[in-house]
């Protein structure tokens, strides 16, 4: 049989041991080792949890959070090393994720695409650890995991052609073009064979043939943001405080569903590359801010949807023991899908009226016939009236009731005993309370069963004190709750009762699915739409908080008055507003200014728009325009500390290294203080030959520096333009001491402040006899080494006919208007070359 035998796991302190007595796999046994990674490192198979679904009363959602993420690694050898295939299944989604790609020797797209996946357990083979063997991609992993569980197999069930057959065998036959996908992707079939063999011993249970989505996720669909440009621009985590929602993640954050958030939370580490699939749900965010009853009539449906993904999950997982626990299990699960079913109904309704091309499409996917076939096959067994609601009681007397009567007469006997022994336990504590003369109330918890419950007011208690016959006493601010030796028997008795009921409902409801399977994969459809719709409702919701703008995408970034969508929610007045120009001409942009003046936050807010635009939100300005970036670098400068100055200048190097290697013209490029980690001449000479690779590639960049020198760049390289924040200079109250006072405004050229560090060392406690020293220095030092960087009228007029040309370019490629407003235009073009020209007779030394 496929589905193997029934054998408990066996485990010991060192192995795992895999038996699956005939199989067509073949696999008849794998021996699963776990790593000694360190001594105080946890590898304990209690991080691996057996997956069941429940949605406790206090939060239906709240489990989504926890990583259930299991995902298997391989890479090639001799002279396929550098090729990594990796598959990836969520314990709580039905999804398998496979993926194949060429990595250099940092393996950076690994370790990217791990972060995003935020794993509970990587499995690897064997030989990746190989005492005094170790490869460099499993040193890299565990070094950038380390509160991850590793887990190893051997090499030989890493087994491409197992793989495949599993995928033929699983696989829905809706997601059947995979198969074409993958057939030549060895190792991420290879990683696929270790995975589903590994989760289902994990389990204890199967995977129902043709019941899992796969999917082959190739690279080229999504922009790449490695883990450190994540990190540094707080796309889901704040780097202070990792429970702090001060992130891009958390301020688009309105989602309903634990798949919406799920999916909020991918794209925002995985933005879009394809402008048209971008604008469709641009389209879908502007229909919902234009039309409110569509807004608030989605919202409220969507709302209404559990984890539709973990229900599915949970469905097509065929459990190889049967417990009271699995048995349960479903039962709920059934009612939980009655509950997602009975809602697309309302979700039609609320898409009727849609327009845009993506709302109707879904609409027209939920038309799917097998929505309604499997609700009519559950509804002529599950009562009409089953509901799932919340509250551990009231759920589970929607378990014991959920069959309708007279399908076994057994089944009607035992709910009849359990009704009775309710009966008895609420007329037990009554009679309770009447003996005692005191307010006692039936009470009911998961764990506990039926209890007692009291308020603690003493006054009623004769003595102060609850009689003999109340044991297991507990008090909770105002409130006593105890039990007594009769009520627990009778939790015994109401416990074996539900026992009978779990087991009888169980064989039914097994029956039940086995009916509605071929039809369950319309549930994967409906899953995808919750979600997306769920996230584009938070894309509006966002809007009305704020003044976003919906984004155009050209070969040119044009940011009219944008400000920092995060510093806006966190700042108690709004952010200055500041401009952002680059095109394939002036792809290079300096930004100088004093420490404190806005470059880093400018710098982050570029990257979080350009973001933003790309998974389909607007964004916070007055008018914008995105080129589409494959890929988005950032080099951020961190917090000065002279004890880790060393480790600083190697991660510079380390973040630029890897910048060069997989940056290309399509990249957007984010620096911030490059070369302060080392010596002053050192640091220029790096910043400037990064520039000039950079400025080479026509990637989009912007680079800001406090080494000056490097904004006369722009007079050997006409793609290279000059900004700074500005700054004024106020007097003290004192009267006798300037100040800075910071603009946060981004202006053209370059700063004209010098000596901006000494400035702000006269406010500080430093004696005034060092600070003259060292302005005395500094001007000696000035003197030596200035030279002059002034432009050749030859120079100035290239300059200019450089910039005019390719204002022209983008005015024939974008240009919307008129022609008597192009006309005026032009002219304007034409006298800011003019004047932008020497004057004929100018010499050299002008």
């Amino acid at each position: 049989s496929y589905f193997g035998d029934k054998s408990s796991c066996v485990e010991n302190a060192n192995t795992l041991n895999l038996t699956t007595s005939s199989s067509v796999r073949g696999l008849n046994s794998t021996c699963i080792g776990k790593t000694p990674l360190s001594s105080s490192r946890s590898v304990c198979r209690s991080h691996t949890p057996l997956m069941g679904y429940s949605v406790t009363s206090s939060s239906a959602v709240s489990a989504h959070s926890v990583a259930s993420v299991i995902v298997a690694v391989v890479e090639g050898r001799g002279l396929a090393r550098g090729e990594v295939g990796m598959a990836s299944i969520d314990l709580k989604n039905p999804e398998m994720i496979l993926s194949q790609f060429a990595d250099n020797t940092t393996y950076a797209k690994v370790i990217t695409k791990l972060k995003i996946l935020t794993p509970l357990e990587i499995i690897m083979s064997n030989t990746a650890c190989d005492a005094g063997n170790t490869t460099k991609l499993f040193s890299l992993i565990t070094e950038h995991f380390k509160n991850v569980t590793f887990t190893t197999v051997q090499r030989k069930y890493f087994n491409e052609t197992k793989g495949l057959e599993y995928i033929e065998q699983l696989c829905a036959s809706e997601f059947s073009t995979v198969f074409m996908e993958v057939q030549s992707k060895y190792y991420c079939l290879a990683a696929a064979s270790a995975l589903l063999k590994y989760v289902e011993f994990i389990q204890n249970s199967v995977y129902a043939p043709k019941s899992l989505k796969v999917r082959f996720q190739g690279s080229e669909k999504t922009a790449m943001i490695d883990s450190s440009s994540a990190q540094n621009l707080e796309l889901v985590i704040n780097n202070r405080d990792s429970r702090n929602g001060h992130t891009l993640f958390g301020i688009l954050n309105y989602t309903k569903t634990p798949g919406g958030s799920r999916r909020l939370r991918s794209n925002i580490l995985e933005p879009l590359v394809d402008a048209e699939t971008i604008n469709m749900r641009l389209d879908c965010v502007q229909e919902l801010l234009q039309d409110e009853e569509l807004f608030f009539g989605l919202q409220a449906v969507i709302s209404k949807f559990l984890d539709t993904e973990q229900l599915l999950s949970v469905l097509v997982q065929i459990p190889k023991q049967d417990t009271v626990k699995t048995a349960e299990s479903k039962i709920t699960n059934l009612i939980y899908l009655k509950h997602t079913l009975e809602l697309v109904e309302p979700l039609k309704a609320a898409l009727r009226s849609c327009n845009t091309q993506l709302l109707k499409a879904y609409y027209n996917s939920l038309e799917d016939t097998r929505f309604g076939i499997i609700l009519e096959k559950i509804t002529t067994v599950i009562n009409d009236d089953t509901r799932y609601t919340k509250g551990c009681l009231s759920m589970r007397t929607q378990k014991c009731y959920a069959v309708k009567p007279n399908i076994n007469e057994f089944l009607d006997v035992a709910r009849r005993t359990y009704t009775e022994i309710i009966d008895d336990i609420a007329g037990m504590i009554t009679q309770l309370a009447e003996k005692y003369n005191l307010p006692l109330k039936t009470s009911f918890s998961s764990a506990r069963g039926f209890f007692i419950q009291m308020n603690a007011d003493c006054s009623t208690l004769p003595n102060g004190q609850l009689p003999s016959e109340f044991t297991k006493i507990t008090k909770m601010k105002n409130t006593y709750s105890f039990t007594s030796a009769d009520l627990i028997k009778m939790n015994e008795r109401c416990q074996e009762s539900l026992r009978e009921i779990y087991h009888m409902t169980y064989l039914i409801v097994c029956k039940l699915l086995s009916e509605i399977y071929e039809h369950i994969h319309c549930l994967y459809k409906l899953s995808d739409i919750v979600s997306m719709l769920d996230m584009l409702l938070s894309f509006a919701h966002a809007c009305t908080l704020s003044d976003y703008v919906r984004p155009e995408f050209t070969d040119t970034l044009a940011i009219k008055q944008g400000w920092h969508p995060i510093l806006e929610k966190i700042a108690v007045e709004k952010p200055v507003a500041n401009n952002t120009y680059l095109t394939e001409g002036n792809n290079f942009v300096i930004i100088t200014g004093p420490n404190m003046s806005g470059k880093s936050t400018y710098l982050k807010q570029i990257a979080l728009c350009q973001i933003m635009a790309q998974i389909g939100s607007y964004v916070p300005a007055e008018y914008c325009s995105f080129r589409i970036a494959e890929q988005i670098f950032t080099r951020i400068g961190m917090d000065d500390d002279i004890e880790t100055n060393a480790s600083t200048f190697m991660k510079e190097m380390k973040e630029i290294t890897y910048i060069i290697q997989n940056a290309n013209d399509k990249s957007l490029i984010i620096i911030d203080e490059l070369g302060r980690g080392t010596s002053a001449e050192e640091g220029i000479g790096i910043c400037y030959a990064t520039c000039e690779y950079l400025l080479n590639l026509k990637a989009f960049t912007l680079f800001a520096t406090h080494f000056l020198e490097l904004c006369h760049m722009d007079a050997l390289y006409p793609n290279v333009e000059n900004y700074h924040f500005e700054v004024q200079h106020v007097r003290s109250s004192a009267g006798n001491k300037e100040k800075l006072a910071y603009t946060y405004t981004l202006s053209k050229g370059y700063t004209e402040e010098k000596n901006y560090g000494l400035k702000a060392a006269e406010v500080s406690s430093l004696p005034s006899s060092v600070i003259l020293d060292a302005k005395e220095i500094t001007n000696h030092i000035a003197k030596q080494i200035l030279h002059r960087q002034k432009s050749t009228p030859e120079m100035m007029k290239q300059r200019a006919a450089y910039h005019l040309a390719m204002r022209l370019v983008q005015t024939a490629r974008n240009s919307r208007l008129d022609p008597d407003s192009l006309r005026i235009y032009l002219k304007g073009l034409k006298k800011k070359y003019e004047a932008s020209c020497p004057a004929p007779g100018e010499n050299d030394e002008q």
